[in-house]
């Protein structure tokens, strides 16, 4: 069975930088796509940053050029490094992966979340 484990969301201060994990276990044939999308309370979950395999990172324009997302397939890790955190990043932060399994059933998984909160 797969599970998206996240770590290392916090409390920071405005200006700081957080750094998040997410790692895939369970067995599987393929990462198509992993990324990390956020939600606000009273808002709706929104994309972050995204990387399919292969392929080029997307990202959200509110968080273009301080948050970096960067991956070690072999290890089936995704990261998110954030810097210059901003009160308005506050949220909670899910994993999110696109894979395919043995059997070739191809599935979203999301983790079970990580809180992050910028203080000002």
């Amino acid at each position: 069975q797969v599970q998206l484990v996240e770590s290392g969301g916090g409390l920071v201060q405005a200006g700081g930088s957080l750094k998040l994990s997410c790692t895939a276990s369970g067995t599987m044939l393929s990462i198509n796509r992993m990324g990390w999308y956020r939600q606000a309370p009273g808002k709706q979950r929104e994309l972050v940053a995204v990387q399919p395999a292969g392929a080029d990172t997307t990202y959200a324009d509110s968080v273009k050029g301080r948050f970096t997302l960067s991956s070690d397939r072999v290890e089936k890790t995704v990261y998110l490094q954030m810097n210059n955190l901003k009160p308005e990043d506050t949220a909670v932060y899910y994993c999110n992966a696109d894979i395919t399994s043995t059997n070739y059933y191809r599935r979203n998984y999301w983790g079970r979340g990580t809180q992050v909160t910028v203080s000002s």
